[in-house]
């Protein structure tokens, strides 16, 4: 990750006094990171999710991870809860995540199979709500959810789709949910069990594949080659999005200098620079409403990118954030004179259909174009040493 770029406003301790609002757009590096069509679609995106959620705050989802989401989108735009234009919009959200934690800490009312998704999902966007409020409220929930995720680890570091503990986790998506919550509490100040920590590294590497070598071969030997994390260990499903967890989960517990990186970071950039990007489809009238990537793939590239930071943030984050601009459904006025109901939207191309999947890729979105201004928590810490000494292993 970058070296932190700080906010003029914004205090060292946990809790800010003034909204994040405030803050201006100097935040970003550069005119390169944020342009006016960018600032324009966020401002559109969120006016979106605010017209669209409704009384319970949910968005007509009943996973908690998704609600959790759109949260997140207005607080990486710098809107804290109960706070300015959108305090609501957000406070709704997150009251809806928080007045639905089941009494083992677990964080999903929906089915059992989405168990450790939306509790991920969850906890990771209420830390970050901690952080940025240190709202009492928000850090009992919170720490219950944290239990709960130690709880649940499998011996060999990984989660199951159930909260359930077993010899074996899943898969990697279950594990890069936990990792980023378990980041996200460290970022907001509280305390992680090392060995949850330490266990749950070992266990994300055993997901990378070398391409063209056994994977028994030592560790220099698979450096020569190609590889990247796959969605099983020991198998050869080369999901882009896949490959960006990986990365995550490795920058979020601080193993900034692992080999496997750099071998993941060159496939996510190679399929960045390789999409139909906005440019290349006016001659060829692609259809506005087809983003580069599902939400899912989006969510992990956009911040492995951010993380890894250099050369290629530079390079391959404005070709997301035009994309998105191109992307983004725009629908005019409604008979009645307000706006239409798709203006400001961004459509899923996921697995998640209806009002969900508009929020989820909606929220996403934004929350891609709000990342150069640096409001969260997680979006402001450069390499942290005492993570580097906390979490540190062999590779």
């Amino acid at each position: 990750m970058k070296p932190a770029v700080w906010c003029p406003i914004l205090m060292a301790a946990t809790v800010w006094l003034q909204p994040v609002m405030q803050c201006p757009v100097a935040c970003a590096e550069g005119d390169w990171e944020i342009t006016a069509q960018s600032e324009e679609a966020l401002a559109h995106g969120l006016q979106w999710l605010a017209r669209n959620q409704g009384a319970q705050g949910n968005w007509e989802s009943n996973d908690l991870g998704l609600v959790g989401m759109g949260a997140l989108a207005f607080m990486a735009a710098g809107h804290l809860p109960g706070r300015g234009h959108y305090g609501d919009t957000v406070q709704r959200a997150l009251d809806y995540v928080i007045r639905n934690q089941q009494p083992s800490g677990l964080l999903n009312i929906a089915g059992s199979q989405r168990d450790m998704y939306n509790h991920g999902l969850s906890t990771f966007v209420l830390g970050q709500a901690y952080g940025m409020t240190g709202d009492a409220r928000v850090g009992g929930v919170l720490d219950r959810a944290l239990k709960r995720i130690a709880e649940t680890q499998c011996d060999d570091g990984g989660w199951n789709y159930e909260a359930t503990r077993g010899p074996n986790g899943h898969d990697l998506s279950l594990a890069v949910m936990q990792a980023k919550a378990l980041r996200s509490a460290v970022d907001s100040g509280l305390d992680v069990s090392p060995r949850v920590i330490q266990l749950a590294i070992s266990g994300v590497r055993l997901y990378y594949s070398p391409i063209g070598c056994p994977r028994n071969a030592s560790e220099e030997t698979q450096k020569q080659y190609p590889g990247q994390f796959n969605y099983n260990r020991g198998g050869n499903d080369h999901h882009l999005a896949m490959a960006a967890a990986g990365v995550v989960c490795l920058q979020e517990f601080a193993q900034y200098d692992d080999w496997r990186i750099e071998k993941n970071m060159e496939v996510i950039c190679e399929a960045i620079r390789g999409h139909d990007h906005p440019q290349k489809a006016r001659s060829r009238s692609r259809p506005k409403s087809r983003a580069l990537f599902d939400p899912y793939t989006l969510y992990y590239i956009g911040q492995a990118l951010y993380q890894v930071g250099g050369a290629r943030w530079k390079e391959c984050y404005p070709l997301l954030r035009d994309g998105l601009i191109a992307s983004q459904a725009h629908g005019g006025t409604s008979p009645g004179g307000g706006n239409s109901r798709d203006d400001g939207v961004w459509h899923s191309g996921g697995h998640v259909g209806g009002r969900p999947g508009e929020l989820y890729m909606t929220a996403v979105a934004c929350f891609i174009l709000a990342m150069p201004n640096r409001y969260l928590p997680i979006l402001q810490e450069g390499h942290i040493d005492s993570l580097r000494e906390q979490f540190q292993q062999k590779k």
